[in-house]
């Protein structure tokens, strides 16, 4: 790597710089900041070390200058001892990590060797990323049906905005990939992309995870830690199933889109956020605005770009591209060589309604794919369409979503004896939704 050292003592500056030439590094040094930037200007660097306390211009102001011109640049501070607090700050002005004086060796390689794992990590990324430039090269996405290709397109022209993005559409269908292909081909691509499901925390937890807290803001709160609003800054965030929080959350969160900061729970500090929130639900989130459980002017701060995500039922050309996209992918994971899948097998899987979507078709091919004994998935590997009392198959009834729906339900928690998280797994949903579905339905685990 390319590494620049900047110490005005020269005994300091010719012991790093000498001992990192030997490790095969191309080493400037530099008296100064001054002399530091002009360096950089001219050659270029991946990596600079400096001190932190030095005339004229000290190791934080020319971190910050370094930061400011080139961003993608790894700073090593080194600091006297009893003077953490020096690197304290330089790390929140983005130091990559912190050495102290004297400077042990053997702690400055375990540095470089991981911003040179960085480093290609970047790399790679960065080449991936490129692949999502145009529509077509979305490769998670599997589909050839008309609407579907319209989303990827409405996709591919969202991504380079920074508008807030409300994703609707039913468990299964993908709202957290396409809430990840929205940051992989935006210009936030190389900051964080956080994701949180709402439904899955209760609302003190919830907050504490947003906001993060200081220590001693209650009980257990032994140190403070960063939210996530605060660790995606210049990023993404992700509030998935955000149809279910509560209205002083609601409020909260209304707050941190309108004056784009916060404090943590404990804390006085305000801070300042700059992020693209994209937000999910699988409910019928107008519906919440209408009987007052879910605020009208968040609604609307929300749902600026709306994404209208089809089920899978809407688009059946679909299914088939999935399928075998799933034996492929379920097939090398096994050990298994499947060959496709029987035309009375295919009539199933096309006949179905798919409640659960995509997540319950992967489910099901997995399952199939292990339970195969042939070389081609046949009905009978599809075991998860089978009802046990008598036998007969779910998916050769005439009945609607609803029925259909309670059905497969009952029939899952009877599978799992009532275990709620394996049932889930096998119904393809979270189980937050399938706690939501039996209320609705009225039915107990214990049945």
């Amino acid at each position: 790597m390319r590494i620049i050292v900047i110490d005005d003592q020269q005994n300091q500056r010719h012991l790093l710089g000498g001992y990192l030439k030997k490790q095969k590094h191309m080493v400037r040094e530099a008296s100064s900041g001054l002399i530091a930037l002009e360096l950089l200007k001219r050659e270029g660097a991946e990596v600079a070390i400096t001190d932190m306390r030095m005339p004229e211009m000290d190791g934080l102001t020319l971190l910050k200058k370094i930061k400011k011109i080139y961003p993608d640049m790894e700073v090593v501070v080194i600091t006297a001892y009893g003077s953490i607090e020096d690197a304290v700050e330089a790390m929140k002005a983005g130091a990559t990590d912190y050495l102290i004086k004297p400077v042990k060796l053997e702690q400055l390689d375990i540095i470089l060797k991981k911003v040179e794992k960085s480093h290609r990590l970047v790399a790679e990324n960065r080449y991936l990323r490129r692949k999502l430039e145009t529509v077509e090269s979305f490769p998670e996405f599997i589909g050839q049906s008309p609407v579907f290709k319209k989303m990827l397109s409405d996709i591919s022209v969202i991504a380079k905005t920074d508008s807030t993005v409300f994703i609707k559409g039913e468990s299964g269908t993908g709202k957290e990939l396409v809430a990840r292909a929205i940051h992989s081909s935006s210009n936030r691509r190389d900051k964080p992309f956080l994701a949180v499901n709402c439904a899955a925390l209760p609302e003190p937890l919830l907050e504490s995870e947003l906001f993060g807290y200081e220590r001693g803001a209650f009980t257990g709160a032994v140190k403070r830690r960063i939210g996530r609003f605060e660790l995606a800054h210049k990023g993404t965030i992700f509030l998935d199933e955000i149809g279910d929080i509560s209205l002083p959350m609601q409020i909260k969160l209304l707050r941190v889109l309108e004056t784009k900061s916060f404090e943590r729970l404990g804390g006085s500090e305000n801070i300042k956020v700059d992020i693209r929130l994209v937000t999910a639900t699988n409910r019928d989130i107008e519906s919440k605005v209408k009987d007052g459980s879910f605020r009208e002017d968040l609604y609307y701060r929300l749902n600026v770009i709306p994404i209208n995500l089809p089920p899978l039922r809407e688009r059946k050309e679909d299914i088939l591209p999935l399928v075998n996209y799933f034996i492929d992918k379920f097939s090398n994971k096994v050990g298994k060589k499947i060959e496709g899948i029987t035309p009375q097998a295919k009539d199933l899987l096309l006949s179905h309604r798919w409640p659960g979507n995509v997540r319950e078709l992967e489910n099901t091919i997995e399952r199939a794919v292990v339970l195969t004994r042939t070389g081609a998935i046949d009905s009978e590997s599809l075991e998860a369409f089978k009802v046990s009392s008598g036998g007969s198959a779910i998916l050769s009834e005439n009945l609607n979503l609803t029925t259909l729906e309670k059905k497969a339900i009952i029939e899952a928690l009877q599978r799992t004896k009532g275990q709620l998280i394996k049932a889930a797994e096998l119904l393809g949903i979270h189980r937050n939704t399938l706690r939501l579905k039996m209320k609705q339905y009225g039915i107990n685990k214990s049945l």
